[in-house]
């Protein structure tokens, strides 16, 4: 593995990465405007509290509802979380071919998500967070190679 690729905001180099970037998913039926709005929604078993994520305005709107411990949360939400988010991103990158090379174009570099805000998502900031997005984003890459 040679060259690392870290990406945060959505206004940086390679901020398509984030899920926060602008690009709408079709999954379940539905056209999701963010991976983010997406993947925050799975989170509840209520269709009413997946279609008001489905509405929020933002990303950011997406994430706060989707961190909303009033809603009640998939039982096994966290064992699952990960598929979640590999559905998302591949959606996102098989649907949108500008996006596919993007990421094609990275070959093998490691992707890392640069943030102090989420150590398991991202890198913690330090480099010692699991960068579990990176890591996705890096296998739907080799998915999308074959």
């Amino acid at each position: 593995m040679s060259e690392v690729i870290k990406f945060y905001s959505v206004v940086d180099e390679f901020g398509e990465f984030s899920n926060f970037a602008a690009f709408p998913v079709k999954l379940k039926k539905k056209v999701w405007p963010t991976s983010e709005h997406y993947f925050q929604a799975m989170k509840f078993e209520s269709e009413s509290d997946q279609n008001e994520i489905l509405k929020a305005k933002t990303p950011i709107e997406a994430a706060r509802k989707g961190r909303d411990r009033k809603r009640k949360l998939k039982r096994n939400w966290e064992s699952m979380k990960d598929n979640v988010m590999r559905e998302a991103l591949l959606a996102k990158f098989s649907q949108h071919e500008d996006l596919r090379i993007l990421l094609l174009s990275t070959n093998d570099a490691k992707l890392v998500e640069h943030t102090e805000n989420d150590s398991y998502w991202g890198d913690g900031g330090d480099g010692k967070g699991q960068n579990m997005l990176g890591k996705i984003l890096m296998e739907v890459r080799e998915k999308l190679r074959s």
